[in-house]
């Protein structure tokens, strides 16, 4: 029997209430093998699909049909659309249309099986120990010397006004996931009962209508928290979060933060956030990490598994291995993967293509934001180049090499050109690919007797350690030799007078 994610939500959550298999069977009507097997299940991350999910006819007009649906939730019942009104007017607007009425049937079927109503969506004048807020902010950041638009996540804890901070390029359900499962880790628990805003990186409330993503879903699974999520347009449901937000911006963020990455960035948004909770709460007068202490007792444990915070998508690509994501951003696989469809695993920070196996072919840091991007991972391109190096004067590459390097790549035959290559990748795999092609460079230049292989392996090692133009260290004094040793009359030559 395949269960839905929202079955398994409620066995998890009658389990959490100490009831028995029978008794959860009996209660939602389940075979009791089947509610055993699900609450003994402890990982819930998404898992690389077993197949390829064939298109349907009906593909171009779902986001019409969804928009009518969704309008619907604020219209009379009465007049809500059927699955036959549909239908009807699907084929009146397009003369065309393929779809027949059982088709069109279906899926308003399972439309609305997937929506989920919630009544519990008001807050409490009172927090109790545990119970948490999470909700994003935007700030500029400088990642590695370039501005960057971010985002980042806050959860906050009203009761002891706690808080922690973790920065993200955007603000998808990868984001939010990978975010508060950080948080988690950080900490040592789970909230039992999270607020969250009407956002789209969780779900979305529609009135009475609330419809989460399928990847927070699994994540509310793994940890067992509750979720409420606040009305529209009613930020004051949670302003212990809306305030930490701001307070945020304005401590962490001012001056400009300027970082190597975004890990390092995050190490230091744990380290502020940790010294500012031991200042003293605003109102209880008290130091705010000792009233955590009381949070802490009512977190959940984290749970044995740990969560893939990722989701999995098919994609199509192109004559050069390439496929796009979110309609913008382009990403390399490799070559031999040209013109075919693939799997890719989606996280908050990076994008893997995977091949038959589910390994990764390549890796590379997912972009956000609305312009055009092209990332390309060359560890896979020169592996391709050494393997037939007669394409290296077509290449992506070369167009990308100084004109120092690329002369000497011109000059080589098949041979010392595959040895160059095997240079490149190799320094790339030890200090990157910037110093690896510089470390190349400089050896091209300078000539020296040693192979070329050398030469580049220890100006990599000079340029990581120390940099190419810092002066060497003077070494010790000799000045007092040469009080003791004083020169001779006849010459520059030390000895006896």
């Amino acid at each position: 029997m395949t269960m839905s994610m929202d079955q398994i939500h409620r066995i998890k959550e009658l389990q959490m209430q100490q009831k028995g298999a029978y008794q959860i069977a009996s209660e939602l009507g389940l075979d009791p093998k089947t509610v055993r097997k699900y609450m003994m299940q402890e990982d819930f991350s998404p898992k690389p699909p077993a197949s390829i999910i064939k298109p349907s006819k009906l593909d171009p007009y779902k986001a019409t049909i969804d928009a009518w649906l969704l309008q619907d939730a604020k219209n009379r019942y009465k007049q809500r659309h059927t699955a036959k009104r549909v239908y009807d007017r699907l084929a009146k607007m397009h003369s065309d249309f393929p779809c027949s009425y059982p088709t069109v049937n279906r899926y308003v079927s399972s439309f609305r099986q997937r929506q989920q109503l919630s009544k519990g969506g008001y807050l409490e004048l009172e927090w109790h120990p545990g119970e948490a807020q999470a909700d994003f902010g935007e700030c500029d950041v400088f990642l590695n010397g370039v501005r960057r638009v971010s985002k980042y996540l806050v959860l906050s804890f009203p009761q002891s006004n706690t808080g922690w901070v973790q920065g993200f390029l955007g603000e998808t359900a990868e984001c939010l996931c990978q975010g508060l499962m950080d948080v988690f880790e950080h900490i040592g628990g789970a909230p039992p009962r999270l607020v969250i805003d009407n956002a789209t990186a969780a779900g979305r409330r529609i009135g009475e209508l609330v419809r989460m993503t399928q990847l927070f879903k699994r994540f509310q699974a793994h940890y067992g928290f509750q979720v409420t999520f606040c009305n529209p347009n009613s930020g004051n449901e949670k302003g212990n979060v809306e305030n930490k937000v701001g307070y945020a911006r304005r401590n962490y963020m001012v001056p400009v933060p300027s970082v190597p990455s975004l890990i390092e960035w995050n190490t230091e948004l744990f380290e502020l956030c940790d010294l500012d909770n031991l200042r003293e709460h605003y109102k209880k007068e008290a130091p705010m990490i000792e009233l955590f202490e009381a949070d802490k007792q009512a977190l959940l444990p984290l749970p044995r598994l740990p969560f893939e915070a990722c989701r999995y998508e098919h994609v199509k690509t192109n004559g050069y291995g390439k496929f796009v994501i979110d309609g913008k951003h382009n990403y390399s696989s490799s070559p031999m993967y040209a013109d075919k469809e693939i799997v890719v695993r989606m996280s908050a920070h990076f994008v893997e293509p995977l091949d038959e196996s589910g390994d990764a072919i390549s890796r590379h840091p997912r972009a956000f934001g609305m312009e055009r991007t092209d990332t390309v991972d060359w560890l896979t391109i020169l592996d391709q180049l050494i393997t037939k190096p007669g394409a290296w004067k077509n290449s992506m590459m070369r167009s990308q090499m100084s004109y120092e390097v690329r002369d000497y790549m011109d000059e080589q035959d098949k041979s010392g050109l595959r040895q160059a290559l095997r240079v490149i990748k190799d320094l790339s795999s030890q200090y990157g690919l910037d110093v690896a092609v510089t470390s190349l460079q400089e050896a091209i230049v300078r000539r020296r007797t040693q192979g070329i292989d050398v030469n580049a392996a220890v100006i990599a090692a000079r340029i990581a350690h120390y940099g190419l133009d810092t002066p060497g260290e003077p070494g010790p004094d000799m000045t007092q030799y040469d009080v003791l040793l004083p020169k001779t009359l006849e010459g520059d030559t030390y000895g006896p007078q």
